[in-house]
């Protein structure tokens, strides 16, 4: 079993010691990636992932590394601290690369058994949006089971968070890992992901977003009876 990271900064703030100490508690082989440090391209708006392959993206060559990862993983945790009551700009521009694996495009099916974790800390608030705006992407992308843990730190550094605080996220991210692990290899994804696939799949088998797109679908036999999930 293995666990990615994708951090949405490069510092070792309060984000990333939550996220790290969720990782270390499910216990599984760990990768992590930095943003921008590991990738910070913006996307151009050139539209080649939609219209041709992912692989014609200008930036397809720094990305390939992370998406490699997700596919790998079995648990995806999306961390990034609130700016301005939503994900950082490095994170945007990461989640802006993915477009392309939106269920209304080319979704991966391994992402139907995989479960993902959205979190994010602020000093006041702010999570709530800045959880919404990762949660998106792994809804659209088909990950089965999606958690999301925000956390009011009242700190602007790790070191400056309360005993009270602390004690409260071992205690939230030590029930969050005990729910992940018992859902690890056996993830089926609930009433809204099927329901957002058959919604795309009707419109898909009528009007195509491209003919990328709909050869994908017709080669994967979604338009049939087949589906990206067991």
């Amino acid at each position: 079993m293995k666990t990615l990271i994708i951090h949405g900064q490069n510092h070792k703030g309060s984000t990333y010691h939550i996220a790290k100490m969720l990782a270390d508690k499910i216990g599984f082989e760990q990768t992590e990636f930095f943003l921008p440090r590991d990738f910070g391209e913006f996307c151009v708006g050139c539209t080649r992932c939609f219209l041709e392959s992912e692989d014609k993206c200008p930036h397809y060559e720094k990305l390939a590394p992370i998406v490699k990862s997700m596919d790998e993983a079995d648990v995806i945790i999306l961390a990034s601290p609130v700016y301005v009551l939503h994900v950082t700009g490095p994170m945007k521009a990461f989640l802006d690369h993915l477009g392309y694996r939106w269920m209304v495009h080319r979704p991966e099916e391994k992402m139907f058994g995989k479960q993902g974790v959205c979190i994010s800390t602020a000093a006041g608030g702010g999570t709530k949006s800045t959880n919404k705006d990762m949660a998106d992407s792994l809804l659209h992308w088909g990950v089965g089971k999606i958690y999301k843990y925000g956390c009011n730190v009242h700190a602007i550094k790790w070191d400056g968070i309360s005993d009270k605080k602390k004690a409260e996220i071992e205690k939230n991210t030590s029930e969050l890992a005990k729910k992940i692990r018992a859902t690890a290899g056996h993830v089926s994804p609930g009433p809204k992901t099927k329901g957002l696939f058959n919604v795309i799949r009707i419109a898909n088998s009528k009007i195509a977003s491209s003919p990328a797109d709909n050869n994908y679908w017709k080669k994967k036999g979604w338009f049939g009876n087949k589906r990206p999930w067991k």
